[in-house]
């Protein structure tokens, strides 16, 4: 299947789900975190959607935390490893990213294509999986399939925004209940105060590194290698490894109050 890079229409699409309440049931809602989720025909691909309130952090400092590489090492502790492949146009490029799983899951990775558009005042990136000649499966990881997963960041003034982040993918695997659980309840929510919380720090941060350095806002400064759309498919899941992992059970790890609140 022909890659399609997303079109204003595309994100128009994905801003309305992500403000969409219909069909959405809310299993987690504390500490200024909502969790909901929607479940697809396959009841291993379970589509997810967060939000979080970020006072004291404008939506331009959040979209450029989600974009920087060399920023997001120093706060994704669920992050093995990423980097950027090609681009693909002025906003879009193909990355890696590889995903540290709950023990005693087998670890998974990703490549995607990635694409985001400023619109009005809101901000969103999306992605979505795609086969690269160049980067296969990897022998230590199970290649997971992002159905369509990315951001939606809207601004609340001067110095507040809102982040959501809704996500579907594939983990090519039958996943035992409690990691489905553990996600919306733990791992989900989590991640977003993660994210807050290293937005509030980038501002210093991006003064001392490359601070003038951000391509994803000025296209003459991204150095990558050019790919053409013709290189590159559509990652279908049915091509992909499918193991079963229903079986394995939780091993016993203290969750933080971090986790919990």
């Amino acid at each position: 299947m022909q890659v399609h890079i997303p079109d204003d229409s595309d994100f128009i699409s994905f801003k309305d789900q992500c403000l969409s309440s219909d069909g959405w049931i809310s299993r987690y809602n504390k500490g200024g975190v909502t969790v909901w989720c929607r479940e697809e025909e396959s009841r291993s691909i379970q589509k997810l959607k967060m939000r979080i309130v970020c006072k004291d952090v404008t939506a331009e400092t959040l979209y450029d935390v989600l974009h920087d590489t060399s920023y997001r090492k120093k706060w994704d502790t669920n992050m093995i490893d990423t980097y950027d492949i090609a681009r693909l146009t002025a906003n879009a490029d193909i990355g890696y990213y590889s995903w540290k799983c709950p023990s005693p899951l087998k670890n998974r990775d990703f490549v995607t294509m990635r694409s985001w558009l400023p619109l009005g005042s809101d901000y969103l990136i999306i992605n979505y999986s795609v086969k690269h000649p160049q980067h296969p499966p990897k022998k230590d990881y199970v290649r997971a399939v992002s159905l369509l997963t990315g951001y939606l960041i809207q601004s609340n003034g001067t110095n507040c925004s809102t982040l959501y982040y809704l996500t579907q993918v594939d983990p090519r695997g039958s996943l035992p209940k409690w990691v489905v659980n553990r996600v919306s309840q733990f791992v989900a929510p989590k991640a977003m105060r993660k994210i807050y919380k290293a937005s509030l720090k980038y501002p210093e941060w991006k003064r001392k590194h490359n601070p003038n350095l951000k391509p994803w806002m000025y296209p003459e400064q991204n150095v990558l290698p050019c790919i053409s759309v013709s290189e590159l498919t559509v990652q279908r899941t049915d091509s992909l490894e499918n193991i079963d992992e229903s079986g394995l059970s939780e091993e016993k790890t203290q969750h933080s109050d971090e986790e919990e609140t």
